[in-house]
């Protein structure tokens, strides 16, 4: 698809008289990844549950497809967006691959349910768990879990896909292999909003970047031009080397350590 997934006008979101996100002004476009990243607290996982409709803004106004976000239907919206969330939890015993069934749900009934077991198969071989299809999920790690919970959404194929911290429990190849998939999402033509910590992540995947600080937006563009050494350490409090990957020319993000060597109590 092409064209403009989400509008943000004026977005804030109050909880308890406080603002958690304060005058968010913001498009999310079809066929790119964009990358929601800033410190602990910055309000990316609640601007995330405005755009999935989890919550309502208490100000401003939010678009999918040119449609205000709370006339869409229940139904319509699980087939139009698929959200990946912080925690993977499943309350009874089911298996991987009954968990990743989960994510047809939307479809049943529907003439686009007929390819199930095919995107069921296929979601879980691109997230690497096909050879846990039978597993338990509660006796999965937590990679493992955050996975097939991942290729719970893809299995839902749908048109925007929302992933809340995707890496957090995964090691380096997995990692890497998440956001791969996220760009592949994005050359098909799906919009891909990610929430990340990792900035050179982010910087090496993402065509798009958006930091969020005290619930505010504070930049939005490409990764060269948003995270740079002033903007970057004035926002997470601490000094950093922003220097270009050798072989993509990204940015990547390095924390400027003390070269002081401590002496410890072992160490006379």
């Amino acid at each position: 698809m092409t064209g403009i997934a989400f509008s943000l006008r004026g977005v804030g979101y109050r909880v308890a008289g406080a603002d958690i996100l304060a005058g968010i002004t913001l498009e999310i476009a079809y066929g790119r990844v964009l990358a929601l990243v800033g410190p602990n607290g910055a309000g990316k996982s609640s601007l995330l549950r405005v755009l999935t409709g989890d919550v309502p803004p208490s100000t401003g106004t939010v678009t999918l497809d040119g449609r205000p976000l709370a006339e869409w239907g229940a139904g319509d919206l699980a087939r139009r967006r698929s959200v990946l969330p912080q925690e993977n939890q499943v309350a009874f015993s089911f298996t991987a691959a009954e968990v990743v069934e989960m994510g047809r749900a939307p479809w049943r009934g529907d003439e686009e349910g007929a390819g199930d077991r095919r995107l069921v198969a296929e979601s879980l071989a691109r997230t690497d768990v096909l050879h846990l299809a039978d597993r338990s999920f509660a006796s999965l790690s937590g990679g493992e879990k955050a996975r097939v919970s991942l290729a719970r959404v893809l299995a839902q194929d749908a048109a925007v896909v929302m992933l809340d911290e995707p890496t957090a429990a995964l090691d380096l190849r997995h990692q890497e292999d998440v956001m791969r998939v996220a760009s592949d999402l994005a050359a098909r033509g799906r919009a891909v909003v990610v929430v990340l910590h990792d900035l050179s992540l982010a910087a090496a995947y993402a065509d798009e970047v958006v930091i969020v600080d005290g619930g505010r937006l504070v930049a939005h563009g490409s990764p060269g031009d948003v995270l740079t050494e002033h903007r970057v350490a004035q926002v997470y409090g601490t000094p950093v080397r922003v220097l270009p990957d050798p072989d993509t020319g990204r940015p990547v993000i390095l924390p400027r350590r003390s070269q002081r060597v401590q002496n410890s109590p072992s160490s006379a």
